[in-house]
């Protein structure tokens, strides 16, 4: 198999019938990243972040004999239904033990060009601030669906795919986020 052109589905297919570890370790690589960052954002606190994400790549690993492609949904909208019901879940128990979310765990580094005159990296870092404290203060549901139309560029269908929600309710909530955020922004 030639792995570096390999369909994600065929390389799943390959490490779960097979057990091939070369074809999930490529899978691993295509896909990290973007899953760490859905996760990081998606995450209220910070130190949730690496749980989660071993969380869900120790489901799809239990998961390898039981995968089967499907036409409509792709390996890594499968992927990232995993981490969205996993996120989901650790909402449900922040909000059943009441934590909240601190600035500690919301900031992340933001670093302007060394070029920028020291007011430039100001003015764009409180911007970029603004913009990642409307995020989140999102409802749960409207930010991850944001989330992944955003970092991933998942079309409604996939978003619905993932979340499990009608494509109306994936458009209405891409709606309300935006408009939340432009009310937040003053845009």
């Amino acid at each position: 198999m030639d792995y570096a052109r390999a369909e994600d589905e065929a390389l799943m297919m390959a490490y779960g019938t097979e057990g091939d570890m070369a074809a999930f370790d490529v899978l691993y690589a295509r896909h990290r990243a973007g899953l760490y960052r859905y996760i990081a954002r998606g995450a209220r606190h910070r130190e949730q972040v690496d749980d989660l994400f071993q969380e869900t790549w120790s489901r799809v690993i239990d998961a390898r004999g039981r995968y089967r492609p499907q036409e409509s949904t792709r390996f890594s909208t499968w992927l990232l239904q995993i981490a969205h019901n996993l996120l989901i879940d650790a909402y449900r128990r922040q909000a059943r033990a009441g934590t909240t979310v601190s600035d500690d765990d919301t900031l992340h580094q933001l670093r302007a060009s060394e070029h920028e005159q020291p007011d430039q990296q100001l003015s764009q870092f409180q911007l970029r601030r603004r913009l990642q404290r409307a995020i989140e203060a999102l409802p749960p549901d409207q930010r991850l669906t944001l989330l992944l139309k955003l970092e991933h560029d998942s079309s409604v269908d996939e978003i619905a795919a993932i979340t499990e929600a009608p494509r109306e309710t994936v458009r209405s909530r891409l709606r309300y986020a935006t408009r939340r955020i432009r009310e937040e922004l003053g845009a």
